[in-house]
């Protein structure tokens, strides 16, 4: 292969990683992108669990053998049986030298003597050799990449090899960018304090959910609480105490989420918190707010918490946009609040929710604003 031919390769590679949107996109074409480069027919990408002793299979792309799942779940190998990860990288490392890539064919002598080898594993699955790519994220062995050819096809040598290498380094920088982007993503959608959701998170995911409701029906619900007594904590043991009160509801909230298959948990700000259900129905969301103010007022430190309910599986009347349905589950926290009320408020079932809700704001745009509308009879 001319080095015109590898180097746009390379490029390829590069390009198809940096244009992935998700993890698994990201491992998938770096997987193709080294088979192509490689002339290979298949090719594997595997990550070191250190914690686990094992070397996690991320993907297995191209000619797959029986047996052999695109994204697996649980394709896992000791590295006890791979110590060249562990010892030999190692050793080359700690001695100047670089992580170089290795070939193996199936015509190696210790396949009878190690059965779940490299070596057997490629006659097992009809290949005929494989080169291998350690992979280095932050100066550390991250895994591995696998690329193979088939049984009777040209065995890889030294400088497919060495090729190897550095499509692994282009590998290791594509994946080092997709972990940035996920842990911005991360910090982006999610409440530093308690490891829910965040306000952002939920204004996606109601747009969709409200999409979804109109165009198949499915439910939507929204629970949206306050809770009760934080700026007490606040004011007489300290924002210390306030914030385990926060964490220690986030975890409540977390568990009776948990009971809605898929619901989303989230602290919109302060001691404002909420649920986005979709699918469950209007009662089995009831019965998760019903518990969640249970819990809440066995809290230490707390006093309970005020919740609302709105689902489009109650009769609350037309809905347009996801902001109807947030002032709806507002309202009806709003009404819960003022009442004192250890159970949830449910629009719909409560007349006087839909007439606030539907109260013209009084010169503001943000959804605390409507507030200010008298809550009726």
């Amino acid at each position: 292969m001319g080095e015109d031919v590898r180097l746009r390769a390379v490029v390829a590679l590069a390009q198809a990683m940096a244009s992935a949107h998700t993890p698994r996109e990201t491992w998938r074409a770096a997987a193709l992108g080294a088979r192509d480069a490689l002339g290979g027919t298949f090719a594997a990408l595997s990550m070191w669990e250190r914690d686990l002793g094992r070397l996690k299979v991320l993907v297995n792309a191209g000619e797959r053998a029986p047996g052999e799942e695109e994204f697996p779940d649980a394709e896992t190998y000791p590295v006890h049986q791979f110590s060249e990860i562990t010892e030999f990288l190692h050793e080359k490392w700690a001695g100047g030298g670089e992580p170089n890539a290795w070939v193996e064919t199936a015509r190696g002598p210790d396949a009878d003597a190690a059965p779940h080898g490299r070596v057997a594993a490629l006659r097992r699955r009809g290949r005929g050799c494989c080169v291998v790519a350690p992979i280095v994220l932050h100066g550390r062995a991250w895994g591995e990449l696998y690329v193979a050819r088939p049984a009777g096809a040209p065995v890889f040598d030294r400088a497919d090899a060495d090729f190897a290498t550095v499509l692994a380094s282009v590998v290791a920088a594509g994946i080092a960018q997709t972990e940035r982007l996920e842990e911005v993503r991360k910090l982006a959608f999610t409440d530093p304090l308690t490891g829910l959701a965040n306000r952002r998170a939920v204004d996606m995911r109601l747009d969709e959910a409200v999409e979804r409701f109109l165009s198949d029906g499915s439910v939507v619900s929204l629970v949206v609480c306050d809770l009760n007594g934080l700026k007490r904590v606040n004011d007489t043991l300290g924002h210390a105490v306030g914030d385990r009160l926060l964490e220690r509801f986030g975890s409540v909230l977390s568990y009776c989420g948990a009971i809605l298959p898929g619901a989303l948990a989230a602290r919109l700000g302060g001691d404002e918190f909420c649920l986005l259900s979709v699918g469950p129905t209007a009662d089995e969301v009831v019965a998760a707010a019903d518990e969640l103010c249970r819990r809440s007022a066995e809290l230490e430190l707390g006093e309970g918490v005020a919740c609302g309910v709105a689902s489009t599986g109650d009769p609350i009347g037309p809905l347009r946009s996801a902001r109807r349905l947030f002032r709806l589950a507002d309202a009806a926290q709003y009404r819960a609040k003022a009442a004192r009320s250890p159970k949830p408020v449910v629009a719909g079932r409560d007349g006087a929710v839909i007439r606030l809700a539907d109260a013209p704001p009084k010169g503001a745009r943000d959804r605390r604003r409507f507030r200010d509308a008298s809550p009726g009879p």
